[in-house]
């Protein structure tokens, strides 16, 4: 996940030391008003880890078709289900043949 300018200057996220001889640096410089000789850089991990996954389900939501997910998560519950009443007929403490 990228952070945009915008969001940098939202949260008020610490910027760090960046890449020296970055390509993209001087006209991002240029464009925000920062200094092209001092390359800087923002870390997605400096976000509040709740706002990080809300930012990331916001940006996926519209590519989700809610039907589809419902059903792979109802089967997912049917697995689950019968995974547990499967391992509940397993006769524990006896000894393999074989």
């Amino acid at each position: 996940m990228l952070l945009t300018h915008d969001q940098v200057r939202a949260y008020d996220l610490p910027a760090a030391s960046g890449k020296a001889g970055d390509p993209p640096w001087a006209g991002f410089a240029r464009r925000y008003g920062l200094d092209p000789a001092q390359p800087v850089q923002w870390e997605v991990e400096a976000l509040d880890p709740a706002e990080l996954q809300r930012l990331v389900l916001d940006a996926v939501a519209p590519h989700v078709d809610g039907a589809v997910l419902n059903d792979v998560v109802a089967e997912e519950q049917r697995q689950r289900d019968r995974l547990k009443e499967f391992a509940g007929e397993w006769p524990l403490g006896r000894p393999r043949s074989g």
